[in-house]
């Protein structure tokens, strides 16, 4: 991910890729923060390979202080954007999977009841099975027990029960 926002500094914007981070953080902020590790990694490496190599350590340290004070130039929502370790396509998937789902909730809410009469159950795959209702019909005339037996479970339960004999102690 750091290579890819590297080269976003030399590509013009109608050709940036369609990365999630770029969606959701501005890309001045987007490059604010590549400077800020890129210079980490080349103070690093200068100081690795100067005499004074025995401060390494030290300056790995400093990274941990120089992360909480990108705290202060970027807001929690954008440095989770920026500095995430899900790869770059499973964020994309993620983001599109709760922009649909968001879609299709807001859709669901949007339907106009159009008939009092009309229940509307919404089905998997976004289609709305209608059923209508009998208002005359009282709910406590409903037998449950009838119900129950015409269901496919409760006809499985006893065919189920029909196959399982007692078995009875053999005596010879």
């Amino acid at each position: 991910m750091f290579f890819d926002r590297l080269k976003l500094f030399g590509m013009p914007a109608k050709h940036q890729p369609d990365f999630i981070y770029l969606r959701h953080v501005p890309l001045r902020k987007v490059h604010l923060f590549t400077l800020t590790q890129l210079t980490c990694l080349v103070l690093l490496w200068v100081i690795k390979t100067s005499p004074s190599a025995i401060i390494f350590p030290m300056m790995v340290l400093a990274l941990v202080f120089i992360r909480k004070l990108l705290d202060l130039c970027f807001s929690k929502r954008e440095l989770s954007y920026l500095d995430d370790l899900m790869p770059e396509w499973k964020k994309k998937n993620l983001d599109d999977a709760s922009k649909k789902l968001e879609e299709e909730s807001q859709e669901m809410l949007s339907l106009k009841k159009d008939d009092s009469a009309t229940v509307q159950i919404p089905m998997e795959g976004s289609r709305v099975v209608q059923k209508a209702h009998d208002p005359k019909c009282d709910p406590s005339d409903i037998n449950i027990s009838d119900e129950m037996s015409k269901t496919t479970v409760w006809k499985s339960l006893n065919s189920n029960q029909k196959d399982i004999r007692p078995v009875a102690a053999k005596k010879d």
